[in-house]
C-alpha cells in the first residue's frame, strides 16, 4: 500500500496513521493536525542563516540543504506535516526555461510565452531533470520518521501566469488576453504545463511525499465560468495522473471563494481555504467528501496572544463539523511573523482539540 493506503503492492509507511493523513481521509485524530503554508522560510533565522548569500533557485538544488530547511520548523515548531522546500518554478528551471527569481519580485521570465511558436520552450519533464529532489526527499524521509513530507507544484494556471506576463502581475492582463483570444494556443500551453507539474509531483511521491499540494496561487483572478472553460482540464489532468499513488491531493488557491466547489471537483481530497470564507461556510461551498485545510488570516499572528487564541477558536468552531480539517494559515507565513507565535499556535490548536 501507499502512504495513503492505496494497492500498490507496498506496506502501508510510518507515516500512515499520522494525525496529518488520517484527517486528510477524513478518518478520526487524536488532535486536529497543523502546518503552515510557508512555514520553511523567512520567517526563521536559521532559515536566513543557512541561506546567506545562496540564491533562491540554487538553494532549491542543494539536497542537503534543502533538508535542513525542510526539517526546521518541524524542530522548532513541532508541526504535523514537514513541507518539501523548493519554489513553484523550479520544474520550469530544470527543463530550460530562461528565468531567475530576483529578489523583492519575485520570478522573471527572460522569453515570455505568447505565442504559439514561443511553445517550443516547453519540454517532457524527466526524473533525471531533478534528481536533486529525489535525493532530498530520501534524505528528508530517512530523518522525518512518523512526521508525514508534503510534496508540492505550482498548478498549470499560475504557472502559465507567470511564463505569459514575464513576472508576476497584479493584473493578469496578458494572461486574460491569452486565454480570451486563442483559446486554442491557451489549451495547449496549460496541457503542456499539466504534463511537467504531473511529473514534478510523481517524481517527489516516489521518493518518499506521503501528500501533494497544487498551489494555484493566482487563479483568484478568475470568474467561475472561465476557470470551469479554461484552467479547470488541466488542473483535473494533474489530479488524474497522480491519482494511483493514492497519497492526499490538496488543492490551495488566494482569493478563490467564489472557485472552491470548483477547486474540489477539479481532483482534490483536500481543498485549501483563505481565510476569506469561513471553514463551514466553505463546507457548504465544496459538498460532502472533502476534507477542508486552513484557515487563520496570517496576519493575526502580529496581534497578542489572547487575540490570536481567540481567533483561532473561531476557526476551530467553524471546522467543528467537518469531516477532516487540517489546521492552516489562510496563505503563507509572512516574513517578519515572531517564530514564537507560530510555536504557541501548534501547541494551542494541540491542546484545544485532543480527543
Amino acid at each position: 500500500m501507499s502512504a495513503n493506503g492505496s494497492p500498490t503492492g507496498k506496506q502501508p509507511t510510518a507515516t500512515y496513521e499520522s494525525a496529518f493523513l488520517k484527517a486528510c481521509r477524513r478518518e478520526p485524530v487524536p488532535h486536529t493536525p497543523v502546518w503552515f503554508m510557508r512555514q520553511a522560510g523567512r520567517s526563521l533565522p536559521e532559515y536566513r542563516k543557512v541561506r546567506e548569500g545562496i540564491p533562491m533557485l540554487e538553494s532549491c538544488m542543494r539536497p542537503e540543504l534543502v533538508t535542513e530547511i525542510t526539517l526546521q520548523p518541524v524542530r522548532r515548531h513541532g508541526v504535523d506535516a514537514a513541507i518539501y522546500f523548493s519554489d513553484i518554478v523550479v520544474p520550469l528551471k530544470a527543463i530550460g526555461i530562461d528565468l531567475d527569481i530576483k529578489p523583492g519580485v519575485g520570478p522573471v521570465v527572460e522569453r515570455p510565452i505568447r505565442t504559439r511558436a514561443d511553445l517550443a520552450q516547453l519540454r517532457d519533464l524527466t526524473p533525471d531533470d531533478v534528481s536533486y529532489v529525489t535525493e532530498a526527499i530520501g534524505l528528508l524521509t530517512a530523518e522525518l520518521g512518523e512526521t508525514p513530507l508534503i510534496g508540492f507544484a505550482g498548478a498549470p494556471f499560475t504557472l502559465a501566469s507567470y511564463l505569459v506576463e514575464g513576472g508576476p502581475s497584479r493584473n493578469h492582463e496578458h494572461t486574460k488576453a491569452l486565454m480570451y483570444g486563442d483559446p486554442e494556443l491557451w489549451a495547449d500551453l496549460l496541457d503542456g504545463l499539466a504534463d511537467i507539474t504531473a511529473a514534478f509531483l510523481k517524481v517527489q511521491i516516489e521518493a518518499g511525499a506521503s501528500a501533494v499540494q497544487l498551489f494555484d496561487s493566482w487563479v483568484g483572478a478568475l470568474a467561475p465560468a472561465d476557470y470551469r472553460r479554461s484552467v479547470m482540464p488541466a488542473s483535473a489532468k494533474v489530479f488524474r495522473a497522480v491519482e494511483e499513488y493514492g497519497v492526499p491531493r490538496i488543492h490551495f488557491g488566494v482569493g478563490t471563494g467564489e472557485l472552491l466547489g470548483l477547486l474540489g471537483e477539479a481532483g482534490a481530497d483536500v481543498v485549501g481555504v483563505d481565510w476569506r470564507v469561513p471553514l463551514d461556510e466553505a463546507a457548504r461551498r465544496v459538498g460532502p467528501g472533502k476534507a477542508l485545510q486552513g484557515n487563520l488570516d496570517p496576519a493575526v499572528l502580529f496581534a497578542p496572544q489572547q487575540a490570536v487564541e481567540a481567533k483561532t477558536r473561531e476557526v476551530l468552531d467553524a471546522a467543528a463539523g467537518l469531516e477532516g480539517h487540517v489546521f492552516n494559515l489562510g496563505h503563507g507565513v509572512l516574513p517578519t511573523t515572531e517564530p514564537d507565535a507560530l510555536t504557541r499556535l501548534v501547541e494551542y490548536v494541540h491542546t484545544r482539540t485532543a480527543r
